[in-house]
């Protein structure tokens, strides 16, 4: 029996009905390099089951303390039955790229049986129209709750799941496995009573120690809450959102985004992805006329050591990046987000961040609605407060060799992402094997078009490309915006009850030019 961290507890008790904190890891394999070139789900299914021994999270399950007085703790389930946990889907014909989309939309939008352990995998073929992918292609979903396996560490499960070589050898037996009993609510009552005497004792080695770091933390605090934000524009993405999710993707060689690195000085991969996910999101914005005069403001993690141990590890925290889409130069807005994100203020933000993060192992639960919020990569709209950011990039690294399942070659590798109230849209960028792919997980209701959306972000992309190459920049555009504007009319005509977003208490709304208003300005 283990005790959940706060954090990780903030997750369980965040949990509603229209917005649940599950993360989808996504892999399709070309099955050409196993042996007899086929996999079967029945080896699929004993190969995870063989392997369950190296991540015991797996086969545990959440137990509440009674009336919430403490952390729930992980308990191993006596009832564990994997095929209840791994389970065998087919798309039907044609089986292209759109309805696996919404089919792992659809899988990532339910939630979780708390009673259970919290994941589920999900073996789907049918992928027999994929671009880019080998014909016969199959896909794993593995949907785990974020209580139970931190994002930015996901290539631990990846790894667990897969080989480093195509010589599959046969599943070994499952080791014997017997569950501990639950303790009953007498002792949970007592262990939560006994920690809620020792808090004071806990939490003075942690303040004592950085004292100095606490101030730093605290004034973020009060800036955070008791103070007024930063401002910046609101958009359709920082309302409440609803229980329906899409999702879509896009994948570009790493050497390219390497290359882009010259436009700035100074720039990083890092930079560029936040410069090419910004170029989306003005394109996007600007087809629906939504686009605010004032940038918009991305949480993006940004990697941070402390000043003592300057070598060792370097660990992540959530801060605010402008995005510099109020500038349609894109050279101008790579040379923005790299200034933004080396700066002081920025790294001094990340740091208290951090020492937050720290010193909240030591907090009581009540704790958690505070500090959650700042932590959390979104956060509600309630009252007079406004979104952490009208958006969130988060990295999700990956293995940078080919791996493979049961002598299936691993060639896509990407996730889905959590969403909430007043951040309705996130990014994952995943790295594999030389390749970066930038998904968005975002609602329904707000983003109706997807396929739009990932176009605006392989425009951005090429836009960049294309500065490299100056062959290319006088060649004359292909009237991309205009079919662009007409699927958007059309998916917008599909959206029965579509909602235009409602100004958010404390905010403001984005304002909007006309092409009268210009014309009056001219």
């Amino acid at each position: 029996m283990r005790q959940l961290s706060e954090h990780d507890a903030a997750y369980i008790y965040s949990d509603r009905a229209h917005a649940n904190s599950n993360v989808t890891l996504l892999h399709i394999y070309d099955q050409s390099t196993a042996p007899g070139r086929k996999v079967r789900f029945k080896q699929i299914m004993a190969h995870v089951e063989s392997r369950l021994g190296r991540l015991p999270i797996l086969r545990r399950k959440i137990l509440r303390v009674p009336m919430d007085l403490d952390y729930p703790y992980w308990i191993e389930d006596e009832g564990f039955n994997i095929e209840y946990h791994v389970r065998h889907i087919a798309l039907p014909k044609p089986g292209d790229w759109r309805q696996f989309c919404i089919q792992a939309a659809r899988i990532h939008a339910r939630t979780l049986d708390l009673q259970r352990p919290l994941w589920e995998m999900y073996v789907i073929e049918g992928l027999d129209s994929f671009r880019d992918l080998p014909l016969g292609s199959f896909a794993v979903l593995l949907k785990i709750h974020h209580a139970a396996i931190d994002v930015a560490h996901g290539n631990e499960i990846t790894t667990l799941l897969h080989d480093i070589s195509p010589s599959a050898r046969p599943p070994a037996p499952p080791q014997p496995w017997f569950p501990e009993s639950a303790p009953g609510n007498l002792a949970l009552l007592v262990r939560a009573g006994f920690n809620f005497a020792t808090f004071p004792l806990r939490m003075a080695r942690p303040l004592a120690r950085n004292w100095i770091s606490l101030k730093s933390t605290l004034k973020t605090l009060v800036g955070e809450f008791i103070g007024r934000p930063h401002e910046f524009p609101m958009t359709r993405f920082n309302t409440v959102v609803s229980p329906h999710r899409v999702f879509e993707t896009r994948r570009f060689a790493l050497n390219e985004f390497k290359a882009i690195r010259g436009l700035a000085a100074g720039a990083t991969v890092n930079d560029v992805v936040l410069a090419v996910c910004a170029g989306g999101l003005r394109r996007y914005l600007d087809l629906q006329r939504e686009l605010p005069d004032d940038s918009l403001v991305a949480a993006a993690p940004i990697a941070v050591r402390g000043a003592r141990e300057p070598k060792a590890e370097a660990t992540y925290a959530w801060v605010r990046v402008t995005l510099a889409t109020a500038d349609p130069d894109p050279v101008r807005r790579l040379v923005a987000i790299q200034t933004a994100t080396s700066s002081s203020s920025v790294m001094a933000q990340a740091v208290s961040a951090r020492e937050l993060t720290r010193l909240a192992n030591y907090a009581p639960s009540a704790a958690i609605a505070v500090t959650s919020k700042m932590l959390r990569s979104a956060s509600a709209v309630l009252g007079d407060w406004t979104p952490l950011a009208n958006c969130a990039i988060s990295n999700v690294p990956g293995p940078q060799m080919p791996l493979y399942l049961q002598g299936a070659r691993l060639t896509y590798l990407s996730a889905i992402l959590p969403i909430s109230d007043g951040m309705g849209l996130v990014f994952s960028v995943t790295s594999y094997n030389d390749m970066i792919a930038i998904s968005f997980t975002a609602c329904y209701e707000q983003l109706p078009d997807p396929e739009v959306f990932a176009q605006c972000l392989r425009d951005s992309f090429q836009e960049y490309l294309a500065l490299l190459h100056p062959a290319t920049r006088h060649k004359p555009r292909p009237s991309a915006a205009n079919t662009m504007r007409r699927k958007v009319a059309a998916a917008m005509a599909r959206a029965p009850g579509r909602k235009t977003p409602a100004r958010t208490a404390g905010a403001r709304a984005p304002r909007r030019k006309t092409r009268a208003r210009a014309a009056a300005a001219a």
